[in-house]
């Protein structure tokens, strides 16, 4: 059954929904913007735990394309017992894993968290970043490369649990993800990041958090609970019909290697596990269910949700995105993998009853970008469509310039969704950046896929507000990380000369369309919400459901939450 409440009701309950107060503080709470104080409820209307998840790369759309065939209490918990938000959205550009995770529980968008994509350019040496890369920490126990992520060193702004541990300094805020990225960002900068090693099929923190793990994760990881997937295989759920809405196996774009259910995790030659079996695990089920079990391990091992102030678990599954990027969201396997999630959310679920009790917790669940169909489905379906060669874009643009403006790299390269103009070379010659970022803008909108382009003097003064796309493409954009002409791709145009597998990072519905899902029986009720609501506004929410002021430079409102219903 859904339920459509409006946006007044829905206003007008959330005092409710928080403290059960009068209707005079529920306009005071539905009314606030991000900067405006939170009245906070007392130490027993705060929930014990919130646990916030996010799913890499889920389109809203697959949520609900598959309802009929959920589980009773995975996705169905929030569809039929909590509120789900219909008309859900990122507001930045560039819709990709880095960005998306910073934004959850800061309430930020690039232009103010920094984190401008996975990685960038140093905007005057030209030299790679990466967004949670940080030399001065390493993985504990574990080798560690020049551009892995061990810190939030980049992000600029604060989280939910930063402003938690604030306010109480015993709150524990804890980040699990298969993905560094997806760990480091929503534990914010006073939490603790666990991440899963593809080389060990270990967890492990950095020395960013601490010296040594504690006693918990040690046992978790001697008993290498990942080696239990050597050469078991990913079968499919439902007999072959129950499929019918999606694309059969081994699809021209799946690439030569092609993909089908069942898959096996560890090749026949391979005697043990090892480093090509526990990379493998990241692309389908299994590296989310270890994910699962670890966040259960730090439930019991950091006792969350057991002590006298609340804590924050946020945890981000990973397979999905590894899947949809392989074999698309239009898949038979994309289409099993959400069935499997539902059915791994299912059983967290119980246990966090058990554990914590269905009445002191709250969760809360996203995704950090939808899917572009593939390009091959697009193309099969007659929609216009192609791949940018981004090497051969950007040696056009560069001859292009030269023409106009001398010889030498007038572009060094791509920097998130920008491309960055060679500051040194500008500097040597005494070029005009302005109009040489406006010539640049009009060579990339001349090489084929791109959209839209502006340039850092348009973003900077806001002076082509309105412009199509203009206000997403100003919210990916950082004055001090990003480029010189941001841009946008073409819908349903993808990257690279090969043409397979799919990709996301547009301000198109498809990239930008995403599941917000809440439930906590004590405080949150249960309907749909048509409302137009963004990913920003989950941070002011749990800001306000645990009773602390929300990140300062978040973006957000509260969410116009469904009532409790009336005893």
């Amino acid at each position: 059954m859904k339920f459509k409440v409006s946006q007044t009701l829905a206003s007008l309950c959330l005092g409710a929904a928080l403290i059960s107060a009068t209707a005079a503080f529920a306009a005071s709470v539905t009314t606030k913007k991000a900067s405006a104080p939170t009245p906070a409820p007392t130490s027993a209307q705060r929930p014990k735990l919130v646990v916030f998840i996010a799913i890499d790369g889920l389109p809203q759309r697959q949520v609900l394309n598959y309802r009929d065939q959920l589980a009773p209490d995975g996705f169905a918990r929030f569809l039929e017992r909590g509120t789900w938000f219909a008309n859900a959205h990122y507001a930045h550009g560039f819709t990709i894993t880095c960005p998306g995770h910073a934004t959850m529980l800061s309430g930020a968008y690039p232009h103010r968290s920094g984190i401008i994509g996975n990685d960038w350019r140093d905007a005057q040496t030209g030299l790679s970043e990466y967004c949670a890369g940080d030399t001065s920490a390493t993985y504990i126990g574990h080798t560690t490369r020049p551009l892995d992520g061990t810190s939030p060193k980049n992000l600029k702004v604060e989280t939910v649990g930063d402003m938690l541990r604030r306010a109480n300094p015993q709150s524990k805020v804890i980040g699990i993800s298969a993905k560094d990225r997806g760990a480091i960002m929503p534990a914010g900068k006073t939490g603790t990041a666990y991440i899963y090693m593809q080389s060990s099929g270990q967890f492990a923190s950095t020395t960013y958090y601490m010296k040594e793990h504690p006693a918990w994760v040690n046992a978790f990881n001697a008993k290498r609970p990942a080696d239990r997937y050597f050469k078991a295989e990913w079968k499919a759920l439902l007999p072959e019909a129950a499929y019918a809405r999606s694309l059969p196996d081994n699809q021209v774009w799946f690439g030569p290697a092609g993909g089908a259910l069942p898959m096996r995790y560890g090749a026949l030659e391979d005697t043990a596990p090892g480093l090509n079996f526990y990379s493998s695990l990241i692309r389908g089920p299994y590296a989310d269910a270890l994910t699962l079990e670890f966040a259960r391990a730090a439930l019991q091992g950091e006792g969350l949700g057991q002590g006298k102030v609340p804590d924050l678990l946020a945890v981000s599954l990973s397979g999905h995105d590894y899947v949809n990027h392989a074999f698309s969201a239009e898949s038979r396997l994309s289409h099993d993998h959400v069935l499997q999630l539902d059915l791994l959310l299912q059983s967290f679920f119980a246990d966090l009853d058990a554990r914590i009790g269905k009445d002191n917790y709250v969760v809360a669940l996203t995704a950090d970008h939808g899917f572009m169909p593939a390009v091959g489905y697009s193309a099969q379906q007659g929609v216009p469509t192609g791949n940018i060669d981004s090497r051969q874009a950007l040696a056009n643009i560069n001859l292009g310039l030269q023409s106009q403006f001398g010889p030498g790299t007038w572009v060094t390269g791509y920097s998130g969704s920008s491309l960055l103009l060679n500051k040194a070379l500008i500097a040597q010659r005494g070029a005009d950046a302005a109009a040489l970022a406006e010539a640049t803008r009009n060579l990339l909108l001349a090489q084929p896929g791109f959209a839209v382009a502006y340039t850092r003097q348009e973003l900077q003064s806001g002076s082509r507000a309105g412009a199509p796309y203009f206000d997403a493409l100003e919210k990916a954009w950082h004055p001090t990380v990003s480029g010189d002409v941001q841009y946008a791709i073409k819908p349903h145009w993808g990257w690279g000369s090969r043409g397979t597998g799919a990709i996301h990072g547009s301000p198109y519905e498809f990239d930008s369309h995403v599941p917000i899902l809440l439930y906590g029986p004590a405080w949150i009720g249960k309907g749909r919400i048509d409302k137009p609501v963004e990913v920003v506004d989950i941070a002011p929410t749990l800001a306000a459901l645990l009773g602390i002021a929300p990140p300062p430079t978040s973006e957000g409102h509260v969410l116009p939450f469904a009532p409790l219903a009336k005893p």
